[in-house]
């Protein structure tokens, strides 16, 4: 297991492997959070936190909501505002320590226009 946490430590993110890749998206809400998503099934994420440490954040069609602790003001993790089988977790990678990041491939995704990868 292995764990990403906010700041203070209110919250905490268990995925079962490292991440292979990470995505660099240059929408209007990842480029200010400059966040690297690391994407897993939602059943294999586990959120560990209390009831009232997290604050939820969504836009527009409201498909997705993107949650922070309430305490120190980390950007956790996203994830789809109506869940389907398939869903998919996007976890903050900067929340994980750096030497987990140390091997994962960034692809840059143009969130901003054409949601295509870049590279």
């Amino acid at each position: 297991m292995l764990a990403a946490t906010c700041h203070c430590g209110a919250v905490r993110i268990e995925v079962v492997r490292r991440p292979r890749t990470l995505t660099d998206c240059n929408c209007s809400i990842c480029r200010r959070y400059g966040s690297l998503w690391a994407y897993y099934r939602a059943g294999s994420v586990r959120v560990v936190a209390a009831s009232d440490a997290l604050a939820a954040y969504a836009w527009g069609g409201r498909r997705l909501e993107f949650f922070r602790c309430r305490r120190c003001g980390c950007v956790t993790h996203h994830e789809r505002s109506r869940k389907r089988p398939d869903s998919t977790v996007g976890v903050n990678a900067r929340n994980f320590p750096p030497e987990v990041l140390a091997r994962a491939r960034i692809r840059r995704l143009d969130g901003a226009s054409s949601w295509k990868y870049l590279d």
